[in-house]
């Protein structure tokens, strides 16, 4: 939770009944607990939302645990910024 313990709960309340008094006590708690339940509904919408916009599978159609990555590291044929990549060029050039 929010690593309030039990005794510092009960210390809580009793300030709060002190302060507030017994008439505007629960009025209060029902206001805060209702923001809680708010900020909480807010919270899993957005986490939601977020899975959503990050999903591989759903925006580009991939499976994450189809991919090899042995074949993602090989270089496509047109591919010519990858070390690993031969140019047909630089092989039939001559050394000097």
């Amino acid at each position: 939770m929010s690593g309030i313990g039990g005794s510092e709960f009960i210390l809580l309340c009793l300030i709060g009944l002190l302060i507030l008094g017994p008439e505007r006590l629960p009025r209060v708690a029902r206001q805060i607990g209702g923001w809680m339940g708010k900020a909480r509904q807010m919270t899993r919408s957005l986490q939601r939302q977020l899975e959503e916009e990050v999903s591989i599978k759903k925006n580009f159609g991939i499976d994450p645990k189809d991919l090899n990555p042995n074949e993602l590291l090989k270089p496509n044929d047109n591919d010519t910024f990858s070390p690993l990549h031969n140019d047909e060029d630089e092989d039939e050039t001559p050394a000097k």
